[in-house]
């Protein structure tokens, strides 16, 4: 799995809560070592928000970035479960989620691979900092 899920913080736009005891974070954006185009990106962000919109689900917008590139991408904290949300990723063409399960930030695979793999205390990666892109 690339290093780059494993240092990723999170800006929740000043969203103190309350957080579900059990969440998704997904993004539509170019998966870690895929390139598209800013407008291919866009695309599949509104595709994906629009297909949030018909759910009847809590969600909330969360940008995660990484610290060191400044890279960031606009995603979505989701209360699904985690088989779910896997599929919804892989129907984005995503490489892996973010799983919060009580303040347990873990990435997975959204391949046959699904497993939680650990990463932080999710709270201490929520961060008022902006994203340099």
């Amino acid at each position: 799995m690339h290093t780059a899920y494993f240092e990723t913080v999170f800006n929740v736009d000043g969203f103190s809560g309350p957080w579900p005891t059990e969440f998704a974070i997904i993004t539509a954006y170019a998966t870690t070592g895929e390139t598209r185009s800013l407008n291919q990106n866009e695309n599949a962000n509104l595709k994906l928000a629009a297909e949030l919109s018909l759910l009847s689900i809590w969600k909330q917008r969360v940008t995660g970035f990484s610290p060191t590139t400044g890279h960031a991408e606009p995603g979505w904290a989701l209360e699904l479960p985690f088989e779910i949300a896997c599929d919804l990723g892989l129907k984005y063409r995503q490489d892996a989620i973010y799983y919060v399960t009580k303040g347990s930030l873990f990435v997975s695979y959204c391949d046959q691979r699904r497993e939680t793999i650990p990463v932080a205390v999710f709270w201490e990666r929520i961060t008022a900092l902006t994203p340099k892109s």
